[in-house]
């Protein structure tokens, strides 16, 4: 049986209405109205997927996003009312997966947390892979393991198939919307520059610079592109 999706929101009309399309959906639910109270029941009972209000009236979305990654790698659509992309920008750069903006559709929440989940089981799963060996560099598909000549590199599972797309075709030049298509697999809401938050991370994980890059390399105007030559697939 699948976890239930743990919906965070200190407005009762808010949590009523997910909960009551997500159900219809075949989801499980359970609830908090506070932020302390979420990472509480997200501690005792992982859930399967966090629908994560900004606005809570202790610590705020954004806090409890930060407590939960301190520990868990559970997927996290952050549901916010603040316009500013500063914000959808910093959730996505502390780990969210997904955002909506209030007024939103609860059709297009169940939407969204059909494919967020379904890309972290893929992720989750043993797939038939290979290891991309790079000077440096080496990827893991199969096991999802990064090692670089300093160790190995902790990144999100969002982030690792980032850099998995780009390193699979080194050299080919990739647009923001390319890359949304290919590792979120389905057509974005947001905004395209989502992408320029994980690249921005994947760099300082892996200990590349924006200035003098040597693994991720941006072409202005257009995107990225991987600058590692590959030495072979094991």
């Amino acid at each position: 049986m699948s976890r239930p999706i743990l919906v965070v929101d200190d407005e009762s009309a808010i949590r009523d209405l997910l909960r009551a399309y997500l159900e219809a959906d075949g989801f499980d639910v359970v609830e908090a109205a506070r932020g302390e109270d979420a990472v509480a029941r997200a501690s005792d009972a992982p859930p399967e997927l966090v629908l994560l209000d900004v606005g809570l009236p202790d610590i705020d979305g954004l806090e409890v996003l930060r407590r939960l990654r301190a520990s868990s790698d559970v997927p996290v659509i952050l549901v916010t009312a603040r316009a500013e992309e500063v914000d959808r920008l910093v959730g996505l750069s502390v780990g969210a997966d997904d955002y909506v903006t209030k007024p939103f559709s609860p059709r297009e929440v169940v939407a969204r947390v059909k494919t967020v989940l379904r890309r972290a089981r893929s992720a989750s799963s043993p797939q038939p892979g290979a290891v991309l060996a790079f000077p440096g560099l080496t990827i893991d598909l199969d096991r999802r393991e990064i090692g670089t000549d300093a160790g190995s590199v902790e990144l999100s599972a969002l982030e690792f198939d980032l850099l998995a797309a780009l390193a699979s075709a080194p050299g080919r030049v990739y647009s923001r919307a390319q890359l949304l298509e290919q590792v979120w697999g389905y057509d974005f809401y947001g905004d395209e520059r989502v992408v320029d938050v994980h690249i921005r991370s994947m760099r300082k994980a892996l200990g590349d610079s924006a200035t003098a890059p040597r693994v991720i390399g941006t072409v202005r105007g257009v995107g990225y592109k991987f600058l590692l030559a590959r030495e072979g697939i094991r």
